[in-house]
């Protein structure tokens, strides 16, 4: 088996931060991900942003579920704390971490298979509690490690890689995070950076549950039923001898329009995903308003993208449940555990 690793040296005029880091100090392994992923777009923007803040990436704990999505982790900010968990387990492990230790900054890296299924629970809660994180759901409707089948997100009318059209309604988590409280909500697209970035670096300064949907093309899917070139008219066709894949590569999709305008960008299948960018008179402090916006233009066949809505003085789970300020996790066995006549105390408020 043949390992890629990326080069220790740096070249002498890297630009640095503050801290006296370069950009490719904030970057992780190399992507094993299909050529063109807007997952690894988004990787590139999270680099960006941790870099252009000034945050040393130790600071940083990282934390993932199950799928294409939740392998991104291993691609950026290498130093930071990990932890990849089981299917739609994240946001309890992501919890459990912060109430222990509150001086990290935590971020939560979902899919649309991750996060609107199995884990749909969870991201409810953790958003519900207002739990201090970057929850980032890398949205490209489809489960890409178990072969494109549609996952919660896709849209109705959505054709799978065999041609089998979606026929259930969506579920748009944006609209979802809106209604269960979260404090910051926006949704961005993979192939625009330059919205994404600060998008990212806007949900790391929040203080409470920042939830970004970020609609990234999956590009390995996009062969059509009834194609005699296609991956599955050769499989049924022919006797093979072990079976094996190839996803050609593909150039990554890009977009930049200005606030206000409405995009029509072509997919890797032929598709159509529409755009629409918030105008620079849109008021975020209005959550009614803002689901408001999103129906009318999800009636339209329009994705909004931006910041959706914003409580800049929300408060996280530690200010509801009065935690100490000190991290769990440094105090002395006296702290955690002040004896039996305290205990009895609290029991007995109980009652």
């Amino acid at each position: 088996m043949t390992w890629i690793a990326k080069p220790r040296l740096h070249h002498p005029t890297l630009a640095r931060n503050s801290l006296g880091y370069t950009r490719r100090d904030y970057e992780g392994k190399v992507s094993t991900l299909c050529a063109g992923c807007g997952h690894d777009s988004i990787s590139a923007a999270i680099v960006q942003a941790f870099w252009l803040m000034d945050i040393a990436p130790h600071r940083v704990a990282k934390l993932s579920g199950i799928g294409c999505s939740s392998k991104t982790p291993d691609y950026f900010l290498g130093p930071a704390h990990g932890f990849n968990t089981v299917h739609g387990r994240m946001p309890s492990v992501l919890t459990g971490a912060n109430l222990a230790n509150r001086s990290l900054i935590y971020l939560g890296v979902s899919g649309d298979g991750d996060s609107a299924s199995i884990g749909l629970g969870q991201f409810a809660h953790a958003i519900r509690r207002g739990v201090d994180m970057t929850y980032i759901v890398e949205n490209n409707g489809v489960y890409g490690l178990t072969k494109g089948q549609f996952s919660a997100t896709a849209d109705p009318g959505s054709v799978s890689k065999k041609g089998v059209a979606n026929t259930d309604g969506p579920l748009d988590l944006v609209g979802l995070a809106l209604l269960l409280g979260a404090s910051f909500v926006a949704r961005g697209f993979a192939g625009d950076k330059a919205q994404l970035v600060p998008l990212v670096q806007a949900a790391i300064s929040h203080k409470g549950s920042a939830i970004i949907d970020v609609i990234s093309p999956c590009i390995a899917f996009n062969n059509h039923a009834g194609s005699t070139k296609s991956y599955d008219y050769v499989r049924e066709h022919n006797e093979a001898v072990n079976q094996l894949d190839l996803v050609p590569s593909r150039n990554e999709i890009t977009v930049d329009y200005a606030a206000g305008e409405t995009v029509e960008l072509a997919q890797h299948d032929g598709t159509f995903l529409r755009l629409h960018k918030l105008r620079e008179d849109y008021d975020p402090h209005d959550r009614i308003g803002a689901m408001n916006y999103l129906h009318e233009h999800q009636a339209r066949g329009e994705v909004v993208t931006g910041l959706l809505y914003v409580d800049p003085a929300a408060q996280d789970l530690h200010a509801g449940l009065e935690t100490v300020e000190t991290p769990l996790n440094l105090l002395s066995e006296a702290e955690l555990c002040p004896g039996a006549a305290v205990l009895e105390h609290i029991n007995s408020s109980l009652r």
